[in-house]
Order: C-alpha cells, then structure tokens, then sequence
C-alpha cells in the first residue's frame, strides 16, 4: 500500500477516508450492501428517463434498451465493486495506484464536483415542487432538506444502510402501484407502449439514456463495496442495484410516460392522484441517493485536502445547499458534460487493477507522483464521449480510455524489462 494509506489520522476515521478498510470492519451482509447500492439507483432522475424511454420507443426496443444497457452497467459496476471489496479501497485510494499521488487528485476533483452538484440539484428537485404544492418558501425548504441530508450522510456507511431499508421498499410500492394505474388506463400492459411512437427514439439513443442514467455514479461503487464482507456480497449487490434496481426504475417511469405523455415522474404520480405520497416516497428516494452522492463527495474532497472524509462531508453538504436553486436551474447540462469525463476513469481503475494485482497487496508499495499514462487515457476518453457523434457516448469513453489505458501499461512493462 502507499504511504498514504499507511498514514494513521489523528481523528478516529469510521469511514477509512484515508486508509482501506480493514478486513474486521468489512462486516456487511448481502441484505445491508444492497440496501445501500439500491437505495442509490432507486432515483427519481431514473424514472424520468424512463418516461423519456416509454414515450420515445415502442415496447420491443423499450426492453431491448433497458436490457442492454443496464446489462452494461451492472458487468461495469459489478466489475469496480469486486475490486472495492478486494482491496478494501474507496475509489480515491484505487485511483492513487493507477493515476499516480497527484494524479489521483483529477478524478477525485471530477467526481466531487459532479457529486456535490447532484446533491445539490437533488435538494432543489424535492424543494422547490413541495413548494409549490405547500405554499413553504422554498428556501426554508431548501436549507431544512440540506441539512437533514448532509446528517444523514455525516454518519456514514451504517445511516446509508438504514435509510435505503425504509426508503427502497416505500418507492417499490409507490412504483408498482403507479405502473398498475397506468396499465389499467390502456387495458393491458400491451396497449401502454406506442407501435410507432409520435416523437421516436433510435435504439442507440435509448442504450445511451439508460448507461448515462447511472455510469457517473456507478464508478463510485468501490466507495460502498469496500464494507462487504466478501467478493460475492459486493457483486451480487452490485449487479442487484445497477440491473436489476436500475431495470425497475426505468419500468416505472416508462409506464407512466408511456400513458400519461409526460416524462417528469413527479407530474405522473400528481395526475395519479398521489401528490402526498409522491412527495414522501420521492423524498425519502431522492434522499438516499443524495447521502450516497454526499458520501463520494467527502472521500473525494477528502483525498485532495487529506482531512478525514466527515467533515468533509460538511463542508460539501453547505455548499451543495446554499447553490442548490442555481444548481437547479443552471448547472444541470454542465453537471452532463462532467459525467461524460467520469466513465474513462472506471475503466482505468479496472484496467490498471487487473494488469498490476500484485500492486495491490504489496505493503511496500511506492506510488508515482503522476500516471500520465492514466491521466492521458482520462482525457482523450472524455473528449471521445463528448465530441464523437455516433454510438452511445458513454461506452465510447469507456473504451477509448481503457484501450490507451492498456497500451500505456504495456509500454511501462516493456520499459522495466528492456
């Protein structure tokens, strides 16, 4: 391991902010892993772009979307949470093999960044409709949100657990129900899906809208995999959450998108006649996935600024919250061009593990100042994604930044043997 993770913090560090998980404390169950992981992709944005899905595609390509892309996710995901779990690692600590000590500090900073953001949008996203519907200003709204969700976040791994076991069945039910309406209302599942839909989607576009729903904060899975208990826990919870979970939400949204015309999940259950339960189930749905976005954004802020990740986790919070209306309503489009940066990071966490194993276990290890080799792969992925104007954004960063990723590693082998 790096003398980073040797570095013993004066503050008694719960989470291992700067240290990798001990093989005591990785004491999750199956039951509490998924919890958490499914609590994240139980996530209000997920039903809406099902609902963009039920009114784009026919029932055919709607399945063959789904299938594919959350197939996707859950071999990535499943993938990353293997290696959390192996290494006991948080994604930041995995970075400082592969990116190097200050090299790690890129993808900490992209995935903090976007993190906070998400938080902060996710606050605005419950605040300013239940404003609307209560006549509550929205401000006081937002800070009484914030900061219930920044504490639950501060305590960590065991709150995330907890809240995701009251949480995810409460959006299950809400969910079932809500797709039961909108089947009635056409007679049968059958009639819900449009043969040829008025403002269709190509089938790329929805594998496109299913990966970029959930890769972005799908990398960050070694941050909640590293508790398991063994290797098979963290897989099967992860591959549950971003599959199977991820599948549910987007029948869900798709159901009612599909019926009513209207993409917003929020809109449909108001036209279902379940604005109160909307609001609660919702919230509490959007507030799982916020502590785990909170979560990533203190181990990432904490692996640039080296203080233990809880008051990190404060400081995140506040500043999700005071921005969360401008994030709302500005940073959105900005927060989906970050994510495009996201997906060549997991791919470099994965190649770089599988090529170097042994690196990992090896308590003399020395990491590099910089990996550029990783840093580059990192970049030309995310201008790929970005810039490339056919295929399925996501997947073409992941691949460009995980062939230059390989090559790199390559090379530097060829170099310690020549």
């Amino acid at each position: 391991m790096s003398n980073l993770e040797k570095k013993e913090s004066q503050v008694v560090d719960t989470e291992f902010s700067l240290s990798a998980v001990p093989t005591k404390s990785q004491t999750q169950g199956l039951w509490a892993a998924m919890v958490v992981l499914v609590g994240f992709t139980f996530f209000t944005p997920s039903m809406t772009a099902g609902g963009n899905l039920g009114i784009g595609l026919n029932l055919v390509n709607f399945f063959l979307a789904v299938v594919i892309g959350n197939a996707f996710l859950g071999v990535y995901c499943g993938t990353l949470g293997y290696i959390g779990q192996k290494t006991g690692l948080s994604l930041d600590l995995l970075a400082h093999h592969s990116f190097g000590r200050l090299g790690s500090y890129l993808p900490s900073a992209i995935i903090s960044f976007t993190q906070i953001g998400w938080f902060g949008v996710g606050v605005a996203m419950f605040a300013i409709p239940v404003s609307g519907l209560s006549g509550v200003p929205v401000w006081i709204l937002i800070i009484i949100t914030g900061i219930v969700m920044t504490l639950t976040a501060y305590y960590g791994i065991k709150a995330l657990a907890v809240l995701g076991s009251i949480a995810v069945p409460l959006i299950a039910i809400l969910g079932i129900y809500s797709v039961n309406w909108g089947v009635n209302e056409v007679g049968g599942f059958m009639n819900v899906f449009s043969e040829n839909p008025q403002k269709p989607l190509t089938l790329a576009a929805g594998i496109g809208i299913v990966v970029g729903s959930f890769i972005s904060g799908g990398t960050a899975t070694p941050n909640f995999s590293r508790f398991a208990k063994t290797p098979k826990t963290a897989v099967i919870a992860t591959v549950v959450a971003f599959f199977v979970g991820n599948s549910i939400m987007m029948v869900f949204g798709a159901v009612g998108g599909a019926v009513t015309g209207v993409a917003d999940i929020f809109d449909i259950l108001i036209m279902q006649g379940l604005a109160l339960p909307a609001i609660i189930t919702l919230g509490l749905n959007i507030w799982t996935t916020n502590n785990n976005a909170l979560y990533t954004a203190g181990l990432g802020v904490s692996n640039i600024t080296k203080v233990p990740m809880k008051p990190m986790v404060l400081v995140a919070g506040a500043v999700g919250t005071v921005t969360a209306v401008w994030l709302y309503y500005n940073f959105v489009s900005y927060l989906s061009l970050l994510s495009g940066m996201i997906p060549p990071v997991g791919a470099v966490l994965i190649i770089h593990y599988y090529m170097n194993r042994a690196e990992y276990s090896d308590q003399d290890f020395q990491e590099k100042t910089v990996n550029i080799g990783s840093v580059a792969a990192v970049i030309v992925g995310a201008l790929v994604g970005l810039l490339l104007p056919w295929g399925i954004a996501p997947v073409n960063a992941l691949v460009v930044a995980a062939v230059i990723c390989f090559a790199s590693e390559i090379m530097a082998r060829s170099k310690k043997t020549a």
